[in-house]
């Protein structure tokens, strides 16, 4: 596989660089957390974000899946926190500070700003990806656009196994 991490290119220009490579590690993989294992790593080590991971839905909680970064929230309730209101709201959140989100789950007191897009399958939310820098305002519509991309991609390939 060839570098993650191209020198001199843009965010947009990254992004850009590592889909098609994300699409190729899992285009034959059909265990889902193994997936989310290597998506975490590649978007983590691309991006140098703090903390870069999944959340998966187990009845009415999220729990802890495939992640990149210090120690983590094992459970979050529906509602609850960043990942929690995405997942009732099915919709991505972009917090450009997390000390002013109320009800923000402190996991780690180094996050700044963090970013939440939900995976959907069949109209229902199956997980996260949940990511947080360390620094404010780390997130914008290009971060938006290409994570919705890459959790579109995984989705997929969960169709495609459920197939």
């Amino acid at each position: 596989m060839e570098e993650l991490i191209i020198s001199g290119q843009t965010k947009k220009e990254q992004y850009e660089t590592l889909l098609p490579q994300i699409a190729s590690v899992i285009e034959d993989e059909s265990d889902m957390i193994a997936n989310m294992a290597n998506v975490a790593a590649m978007l983590h080590e691309t991006f140098h974000f703090w903390w870069t991971g999944f959340y998966r839905v187990q009845g009415d909680q999220l729990v802890l899946g495939p992640f990149q970064g210090p120690l983590a929230c094992t459970r979050i309730a529906k509602g609850r926190g960043v990942c929690g209101t995405a997942w009732k709201k099915a919709e991505t959140i972009v917090v450009e500070d997390v000390f002013q989100f109320p009800g923000h789950i402190a996991c780690s007191s180094a996050s700044r700003s963090e970013i939440v897009v939900p995976m959907i399958h069949q109209d229902e939310v199956i997980g996260v990806l949940d990511i947080d820098s360390e620094k404010v305002a780390t997130f914008d519509e290009v971060d938006v656009l290409y994570l919705k991309k890459v959790v579109e991609n995984l989705s997929k390939k969960l169709i495609k196994n459920a197939c």
